[in-house]
């Protein structure tokens, strides 16, 4: 939902910036204590990037002044938590800003919030209360990365309801109208991500068995009994 250059009112574009920081800030220290306390992860933190970049850049035309695409943070926020995304995610979108054209600067407080912030935290939380409640581990990644990205539409939505309300219906109106009108092409995308964030995470599972389990995706099998007094003998 990358919202363009110069679109939002200045002091909007500042609050959206101002709100977004403290999220980064503390996302550039997690990140930080990643790497330094596992290097080994370093690897995976470049592909989840790379997945937010590339799945980001697929754009498609719809409100004026925004656009519809995936989100690609779902991956990234089940696998190293929300604040490591709030870090990726926005050096996507600043690299994106400047090098695609895709979003702005101005603009990137509120691109930041909606989909490195938000998004994250709202697939996070659904994924979490999901394999608690023992669900299987692709039923929770779906619908994280489900959730990540329409959580993300929405906000877009309320960003542009309350930087432009509807002359006559105020920002209930504009809400309105701007969520349908994303919904058209967000909701299937976002059962897409959903589905190739599984098709991603299979993958995963299988090269990356011992990395998945120390990040707690992979959950450690329990020694038997008989296991348990082989090893104490």
């Amino acid at each position: 939902m990358h919202i363009a250059e110069g679109f939002l009112p200045p002091a909007h574009a500042v609050a959206w910036g101002v709100a977004s920081a403290p999220f980064v800030v503390h996302g550039v220290r997690s990140l930080t204590r990643e790497v330094r306390e596992h290097p080994e992860s370093t690897l995976l933190l470049g592909a989840s990037g790379a997945f937010t970049f590339v799945l980001s850049a697929l754009k498609l035309p719809s409100v004026t002044g925004s656009c519809s695409h995936p989100t690609g943070t779902g991956l990234g926020a089940i696998l190293f938590r929300p604040p490591v995304m709030a870090v990726l995610g926005t050096i996507t979108l600043l690299f994106q800003a400047l090098l695609l054209a895709h979003g702005g600067l101005t603009t990137l407080g509120a691109n930041v919030f909606s989909m490195a912030i938000v998004g994250p935290w709202a697939g996070y939380a659904v994924y979490t209360l999901l394999r608690r409640s023992n669900a299987p581990l692709m039923v929770a990644v779906f619908s994280g990365a489900f959730v990540a990205d329409l959580s993300t539409y929405c906000v877009t939505s309320v960003q542009l309801a309350v930087a432009f309300p509807d002359p006559g219906s105020g920002f209930l109106g504009a809400l309105g109208k701007f969520g349908s009108i994303f919904a058209v092409t967000q909701i299937p995308l976002a059962v897409s991500e959903g589905l190739l964030t599984v098709l991603v995470m299979r993958l995963l599972v299988q090269s990356s068995k011992g990395e998945l389990t120390r990040l707690g995706v992979l959950r450690a099998k329990k020694q038997t009994r008989t296991e348990t007094e082989a090893v104490t003998r």
